[in-house]
């Protein structure tokens, strides 16, 4: 698909070289990590731990607490320190579960993975939302919500573009993740019911189209849609004006 772009935006010093070609490191925590139960849209979590309980790795330590509400789950193996208000990033004080790492990262025994072909969207959904997966927006909205949609969708773009400066997240999990990324528009082409994915990435990302491309050319409802450098096109207006053509509401 050719190079199109939008009007309107600017073409700042986008400054990718500088971590572009530095491969993802997992960094394991340290000291005591503070959980904020309200860390998402709607309801905040409630706690199924209590002061004293030890935890480990992958263990929910909160519930969700309704409808538009996800799940929390330790990062780290320890003990439960207290629960009670902090501080959460948007400055404000909510109830929080504080948990003393002791360095171990004793992890949970998961249960066996069920393949994508044998689950039903209703399975996919219950997996989602007992995973707490939520959006990585301001907002984090529970994605088990997010991939119920109001209305028909035909098409589902995987917002690729990643036009802020500085920012190569999203590049380098397109290098390093590609197959988990091609699963994961097959789960949600499959629970939505949409017969289209398009994967956007803008062309300061060479490495990243040609791997995708290849990844899926055997792939009948899967495409690369190609997109010319220009801030802010990550926007979800912008992006499903550019590249389906369509008005969206303000």
């Amino acid at each position: 698909m050719g190079l199109l772009t939008f009007k309107g935006g600017i073409h700042p010093d986008d400054g990718k070289r500088f971590s572009k070609d530095q491969p993802i490191k997992a960094l394991l925590p340290t000291g005591d990590l503070i959980y904020p139960l309200s860390q998402h849209i709607g309801a905040p979590a409630n706690p199924v731990v209590a002061v004293g309980d030890h935890v480990l790795k992958g263990q929910m330590i909160a519930e969700a607490g309704g409808f538009v509400s996800a799940p929390i789950y330790a990062s780290v193996s320890g003990t439960v320190k207290a629960i009670a208000p902090h501080l959460n990033p948007t400055g404000g004080r909510v109830n929080s579960i504080v948990i003393e790492n002791d360095g171990e990262y004793k992890e949970v025994e998961y249960p066996e993975v069920t393949p994508l072909e044998d689950m039903s969207k209703e399975d996919i959904l219950n997996a989602i939302g007992t995973a707490g997966v939520v959006g990585m927006g301001g907002a984090g909205f529970p994605t088990c919500v997010k991939l119920k949609p109001a209305k028909p969708v035909d098409t589902i773009l995987l917002n690729g573009c990643e036009c802020e400066p500085l920012l190569t997240a999203d590049h380098r999990v397109l290098l390093e993740y590609a197959d988990d990324i091609i699963f994961g528009l097959r789960a949600v082409l499959k629970t939505t019911g949409a017969q289209k994915g398009i994967i956007v990435i803008e062309d300061n990302k060479p490495d990243a189209i040609e791997l995708m491309q290849k990844k899926v050319a055997d792939i009948e409802n899967m495409e690369v849609f190609v997109a010319r450098t220009k801030y802010p096109q990550g926007a979800e207006k912008t992006l499903i004006k550019r590249v389906m053509g369509r008005k969206v509401p303000s």
